[in-house]
């Protein structure tokens, strides 16, 4: 079909949306076929979209709005449409709670939370906006260290509460996407599968001489926690014109590591929607082995919150899920 639509168009560009744009595999299969000069896909491919298409096809043929299609600048901004929260509402909710939290200031926030990934802290991230559509994408996300070949397991497990060998999405900065990925493209919205670059990856032991479970959660690359069985990975790209301070994050990590890349999974456990709220957030963080919840400018511990009752029924309800 898309070898198809260009003979019988003559466009060059394509534009995807509706469920089956979701599937990253072969949006990336498109990429790669050189099919298309540029390739866009809406972020909340889906259902979801259809309330966003519902409202253009009213402003464009019933209110008769003029079509400001732009071939360079994407006017869905990074699709962070949601709801935000202030610091003030933020504090508020907080002190009501009785929650202990410390506010960094705008210089202290990217280069602590950086800090926090490279010693190994999960970390709960509520920030900005939230998304439209079915990624986090750096609004309220849980992200941890690309590089350890342990953070796999451990996010599952301990945070996600599936299977241990099921692999996290990367968040990396677009200037360097190209040095980890066969990736020529911006991929905003993570809705690319790319190869991981063939320098950085690693053989593990022959698939008959080790257990399958073992076999499965081998170091593939030096960055394990997002490589897939296959050698690719669900990509996105982070950039500081549609989300500056999660770019700044990932920036200081750089700076600390020398790997512009972190992991980006959504802010939820198994069986529950991404969270959208402080008190969302905080939920999650406390009914999970999370180290660390930031929401806004305020960073939330662990250790220093007071006890959370009803975890054990928590857990209850996903083991048994």
């Amino acid at each position: 079909m898309a070898r198809h639509a260009p003979r019988m168009t003559g466009e060059k560009n394509l534009c995807l949306a509706g469920g089956v744009a979701l599937n990253c595999v072969s949006n990336g299969r498109l990429l790669r076929e050189g099919i298309f000069d540029n390739i866009w896909i809406q972020p909340a491919s889906g259902d979801a979209g259809g309330a966003l298409g519902a409202a253009l096809i009213v402003a464009y043929t019933a209110k008769n709005q003029p079509r400001n299609a732009d071939s360079v600048h994407d006017f869905m901004k990074g699709s962070y449409l949601g709801p935000e929260y202030s610091d003030e509402e933020v504090e508020a909710y907080l002190k009501a709670r009785g929650y202990p939290a410390e506010k960094l200031s705008n210089t202290e926030w990217a280069p602590t939370l950086a800090k926090l990934v490279d010693d190994q802290k999960v970390v709960g991230l509520v920030q900005g906006r939230m998304e439209f559509g079915p990624r986090a994408l750096g609004g309220r996300s849980i992200i941890g260290d690309a590089r350890s070949p342990k953070m796999q397991s451990i996010m599952n497990l301990k945070i996600k509460q599936r299977e241990s060998f099921r692999p996290f999405a990367p968040s990396c900065l677009l200037e360097r996407a190209g040095d980890y990925f066969d990736l020529t493209t911006a991929s905003p919205y993570m809705l690319l599968v790319a190869p991981v670059r063939k320098e950085r990856c690693k053989q593990p032991a022959g698939k008959g001489r080790v257990p399958l479970k073992d076999w499965v959660n081998q170091e593939r690359s030096d960055v394990p926690a997002i490589t897939h069985v296959d050698y690719s990975a669900r990509v996105q790209t982070v950039s500081r014109d549609t989300n500056p301070r999660y770019y700044d994050l990932i920036k200081e990590f750089e700076k600390l590591t020398g790997h512009g890349i972190i992991i980006n999974t959504s802010f939820n456990v198994r069986g529950e929607p991404i969270v959208c709220t402080p008190e969302d957030a905080y939920r999650c963080f406390m009914r999970t082995e999370m180290d660390c919840l930031v929401v806004g400018s305020f960073l939330l511990r662990k250790e220093n919150q007071p006890e959370w009752k009803d975890k054990a029924d928590w857990r209850r309800d996903y083991v048994l899920d």
